[in-house]
């Protein structure tokens, strides 16, 4: 089994945008071990086309569609309408270009599997592939993520809750496989919808771009990044500017707050204390993982798992983070991390800060953690046995 048509919401590159991650390292080791993989991706951003030469090697075929807007009257056609919830033309379906696009693959060449990558933006499209072995990865589950956020008190993810749950009881109903990266994403996903058949499967981390730093690190500076597009990040920011640093500092004067990360809003920036650095997007997050104390991730809003956090336990920085945080990741409190709830948390990080036997500790096992579980090789690894598990099964 070795030619796959990848059907996804987003191209693998640029590597800013998490989501993309997993996209970008598992073609790569997929195109290693011999895989002929052609991509079929819906793309949103200007600058899309623009690093396409950026993974041009791993593929046979590359082609990105513009993502047409989702009006609220299609999704509430599929709600109340069985017989739409899976397209049947391209006039039917969300993107008729996408719809179009695999058509015309699947006539010209013969494939293995299908792999989509994605859920609202790319299940609907299964009728054409349903005679070939096929899986889907949504990454997560939007009902775990807008939980979260209701949990906030966001209005938005209120409303959209609902419904969010009624597509997600539904959308993978198909497919031979479904695949998240955190436990927490397949409970829910199985409470809507038991009769699926859902494998966890984590990211990876690059090992030799994130090596090991135990010592040599600045004092008393705090580390918190992110792509502060994405609101869960900016939900922490301002969680770590207005309430935890305010807490930190009446014990430790003297530390600082490291803000790294794409597009940060103004009022990041606004607080007139020296004592915060707000850097924007930086070339390499790897030198800010290896400066500084510890890394501090208080996420209150999110689902699957955080590649940042992968990140900190490879290159060694201690940890301290909120229970979300760790979604997916094997870590035991005191020996991997440091697990805080936010009422707890300036508290765990001000003692995290003055010990340095348990940062060594942190260090050590953490990047031991990352060693042994989650590697690439190893998730593509395990996708090449559910490769092999869907299509036995298919015969």
């Amino acid at each position: 089994m070795k030619s796959i048509l990848l059907i996804s919401r987003c191209p693998p590159y640029p590597l800013h945008y998490g989501d993309r991650l997993i996209l970008w390292h598992l073609t790569r080791e997929l195109a290693e071990r011999g895989y002929t993989i052609d991509l079929l991706a819906l793309h949103n951003r200007d600058d899309d086309l623009d690093f396409v030469d950026q993974y041009r090697d791993r593929f046979r075929h590359i082609e990105l569609i513009p993502e047409e807007r989702r009006g609220g009257d299609k999704y509430l056609r599929r709600l109340l309408d069985p017989s739409l919830r899976f397209a049947r033309s391209p006039e039917m379906s969300f993107s008729p270009r996408l719809w179009r696009a695999i058509s015309n693959r699947l006539e010209r060449h013969h494939y293995d599997l299908a792999h989509c990558f994605g859920s609202v933006s790319v299940y609907e499209y299964h009728p054409l592939f349903a005679d070939l072995p096929n899986l889907i990865t949504p990454y997560e589950s939007y009902v775990v993520y807008l939980s979260s956020a209701a949990r906030q008190g966001q209005l938005s993810a209120r409303l959209r809750l609902p419904i969010a749950r009624r597509f997600e009881s539904w959308m993978y109903t198909p497919y031979d496989r479904t695949v998240v990266i955190a436990e927490k994403d397949r409970q829910m996903l199985m409470s809507l919808q038991p009769e699926l058949k859902i494998d966890v499967i984590p990211n990876g981390i690059e090992l030799d771009r994130y090596p090991w730093k135990g010592r040599g690190r600045e004092q008393n500076t705090l580390l918190f990044l992110g792509n502060f597009d994405y609101r869960p990040n900016l939900d922490a920011a301002r969680l770590l500017i207005q309430r935890l640093m305010p807490q930190i500092w009446r014990q430790l004067p003297q530390t600082r707050l490291l803000l790294v990360g794409n597009n940060p809003a103004d009022w990041m920036r606004a607080p007139a204390d020296d004592r915060i650095e707000v850097t924007g997007r930086v070339p390499d997050v790897q030198p800010y993982l290896a400066r500084a104390t510890a890394f501090a991730c208080p996420l209150r809003i999110g689902a699957g798992l955080k590649n940042k956090v992968l990140e900190a336990l490879a290159i060694g920085i201690p940890l301290v983070a909120t229970p979300l945080s760790l979604d997916g990741i094997a870590v035991r409190h005191g020996e991997s991390a440091i697990v805080a709830d936010v009422s707890e948390f300036a508290d765990a990080a001000i003692a995290l800060l003055r010990d340095e036997e348990l940062r060594a500790r942190l260090s050590e096992q953490g990047r031991q953690l990352v060693e042994n579980e989650y590697t690439w090789d190893r998730s593509a690894t395990r996708y090449e046995q559910l490769f092999n598990e869907i299509t036995r099964a298919s015969k």
